[in-house]
């Protein structure tokens, strides 16, 4: 056994030795595509010699240097390219090394600028349950993912509180259309801001697209403009987590694009370096840094690796080939195939309830029975199977259980590439469906 804290303690993971374009290859010389670029991660899949390139002159000009005394040219750069063009408001960056260190970033930041605009009293924030925001204890506490908040339930922060998310395929009534359905949420958004008090409300936290969680779950039309209508009658910030669905995940550089509004603090990370090196972080309104420029100015928070040179460098070379190669509307067309591939493929089958996504960010959600909706029995681990199962055939997927409640229901997400050509796109629908017709058959007998 290995001496490493892997995920599980009961079993080593294969050795990945190398990966090529939207393959990777294990130490038994396995060719495995990874269909979901990690937890979609490998925006550009592997070993793109561009970012690579950017990487090493990076190491041969500076390695490190911290920022209390220091600035680099490569983050400058990246957040030059970030928000120079201040898309939607956002004027500033803040660079990290994960998604979970960017939420925290932006939970400090949206409660700072309260305290320094004379407003104390904004203590709670108000996000949505089964979301998810990262793993370190402030991000756990604003996720709403009951599975991994239950073990350290005791020691999170009584400040989040939690409304339903936008969840159609289950949660809207048959009686309900759309609209009426999107101005029920928007009330219970409503009501909590009045529960609480609004003047004590910081912000609402929110995935754009909901990722592992709730699997791809994307608003309906009319949801965001209406939560960022009650924000700002009530003086709240949207604080919009893009961690996975960002950084051209769903076919717009960000997924808010698509949405009417735009936030006052964006979370961005697995996309923004592709995982060629670690990196994270926040892009924030101008009046958000006016508010702490005007008072102590400056931003009481930061970490020794924050701003790294190296990881800078690689996001920014990252940044770079996406436009260079017009990757934005590669993802529009092969995420149109992703669909209209499941859709011909599991469109009709009796154990896939949903099928839904956005761009190349797609998940299936597995039913025991398509008609009432009824879910396997958790113990099954339906979604895992179907992981191994994937892998097995060459195909790395990403799963998850607790889909409704943190305990009951299945998915898996199909998060490819942004270089995926058509013959890629079909051989992964091709394989994850033959998995999952191989594990529903083991099921029946």
């Amino acid at each position: 056994m290995s001496h490493l804290v892997h995920r599980s303690l009961r079993s080593d993971p294969p050795l990945a030795v190398r990966g090529q374009g939207i393959y990777l290859y294990d130490a038994a010389g396995r060719e495995i595509i990874d269909g979901s670029g990690g937890a979609a991660v490998a925006c550009l899949g592997h070993g793109h010699p561009k970012v690579i390139t950017a990487i090493k002159a990076q190491l041969d000009q500076l390695a490190y240097a911290h920022t209390a005394l220091f600035s680099c040219e490569s983050a400058e750069r990246l957040a030059d390219t970030m928000v120079g063009h201040a898309p939607g408001g956002l004027t500033h960056a803040y660079f990290c090394s994960s998604g979970s260190e960017g939420n925290e970033a932006a939970i400090k930041m949206a409660r700072q600028y309260f305290l320094e605009i004379g407003e104390p009293r904004r203590v709670n924030f108000i996000a949505r349950r089964q979301s998810y925001h990262g793993n370190t204890l402030g991000a756990l506490s604003a996720g709403g993912n009951a599975m991994r908040r239950a073990p350290y339930q005791p020691i999170l922060s009584r400040a989040f509180h939690h409304v339903s998310p936008c969840y159609p395929y289950r949660d809207r009534r048959d009686d309900e259309s759309d609209a009426q359905y999107v101005a029920r949420l928007i009330e219970e958004l409503e009501a909590e801001f009045q529960r609480l008090g609004p003047d004590t409300v910081i912000g609402f936290m929110a995935e754009t697209v909901v990722g592992a969680t709730l699997g791809c779950a994307a608003a309906l039309p009319g949801y965001f403009e209406g939560v960022k209508a009650v924000c700002d009658r009530h003086g709240a910030l949207l604080i919009l987590d893009e961690v996975m669905s960002g950084m051209g995940r769903c076919g717009t550089l960000h997924a808010w694009e698509q949405e009417g509004v735009s936030p006052d603090i964006q979370i961005v990370a697995k996309g923004l370096g592709g995982g060629y090196q670690p990196i994270g972080g926040i892009l924030v309104h101008g009046r958000v840094i006016e508010g702490l420029s005007r008072g102590t100015g400056a931003f009481m928070h930061g970490h020794t690796y924050q701003a790294h040179p190296v990881a800078c460098a690689a996001a920014l070379a990252v940044q770079q080939v996406m436009a260079e190669e017009n990757l934005l509307a590669n993802v529009q067309a092969m995420g149109a195939r992703l669909e209209q591939r499941l859709t011909e493929r599991f469109g009709n089958h009796r154990h896939i309830g949903d099928i839904r996504g956005r761009g190349l960010f797609w998940a299936v959600e597995f039913v025991a029975d398509r008609a009432s909706k009824q879910v396997f029995d958790p113990a099954l681990k339906v979604n895992e199977r179907v992981k191994q199962e994937a892998f097995r055939r060459g195909l790395a997927c990403y799963p998850m259980g607790g889909t409704i409640d943190g305990r009951q229901g299945d998915h898996a997400i199909l998060a490819p590439p942004y270089i995926a050509t058509p013959e890629q796109i079909d051989t992964i629908v091709e394989r994850f469906g033959e998995a999952v017709d191989a594990v529903l058959a083991e099921l029946r007998t």
